[in-house]
């Protein structure tokens, strides 16, 4: 996967990817100089052979993370967002995902974890986690074929978090791997999915369980006096299940 070299953003908040500094880069807008690329500092302002102006930025890692490479669906980054807030996953956590899919998770939380672990069983998702670990540079990241189901070989997980068909079979393996206190998160697009996994988790000894939330994002659309909600936006996308290992 080609790296990004500049982030360019318009006034309306349009962006832009340079993946090269030896060529123009061209838009909709017009074209961009290679050498008005090269030589530009963060921040400074470019006009392309149109007269549109573009903010110039190095890459920063969300940047580069909207341009992983995806085959599996990925959780939102609106659902990323409250499985770091409900569990409290910081520089200190290690972190077990379960299964990789694309890798977008375990590469964002990689970014904010100490370590993560992240388990795949198929062979053509683990290359393509592969590709995304190397594109945003990551050093503290590990991706091994396992399957959770069965007993996990890592150990002392502050947090694991399940993306699976069956999340409630992998209670007993999860139980061994996390640390007292630890939280067990299971992601769910369906009903009979959240159901299995919070029934067999409150018949579990080892867990208590939390809650189960949904986050729907609606994003507006300001300008000037005009403030409405935009006609589309992200609805249902899955269920979080939090649990908590205490014995």
């Amino acid at each position: 996967m080609a790296t990004i070299k500049k982030v360019l953003i318009t006034r309306q908040g349009r962006k832009f990817y340079a993946k090269s500094l030896d060529e123009d880069l061209h838009t909709q807008y017009g074209f961009i100089r290679k050498e008005e690329l090269k030589e530009a500092k963060e921040g400074s302002l470019l006009k392309s052979n149109t007269n549109k102006e573009f903010f110039v930025f190095n890459p920063h890692f969300i940047d580069l993370y909207r341009k992983i490479k995806r085959d599996a669906q990925i959780i939102p980054l609106k659902d990323i967002g409250l499985i770091i807030a409900e569990t409290g996953i910081n520089k200190k956590s290690k972190v077990l995902d379960a299964g990789s899919g694309s890798g977008a998770l375990a590469c964002f939380v990689a970014a904010i974890a100490k370590e993560v672990v992240t388990y795949e069983i198929r062979d053509d998702f683990m290359e393509i986690v592969r590709q995304n670990i190397e594109f945003l540079q990551l050093k503290n990241i590990k991706i091994k074929k396992k399957d959770i189901y069965n007993e996990i070989e890592d150990k002392g997980f502050d947090v694991v978090i399940l993306d699976l068909p069956e999340p409630w079979k992998a209670l007993e393996s999860c139980s061994k791997a996390l640390k007292p206190g630890g939280f067990i998160v299971s992601y769910s697009p369906s009903v009979p999915q959240v159901a299995d996994f919070v029934n067999a988790l409150r018949k579990n000894e080892s867990f208590v369980y939390l809650k189960t939330a949904e986050i729907v994002e609606r994003e507006w659309e300001v300008e000037e006096r005009k403030v409405r909600p935009k006609s589309s936006g992200i609805g249902h996308s899955g269920f979080l299940s939090f649990g908590r290992k205490v014995t």
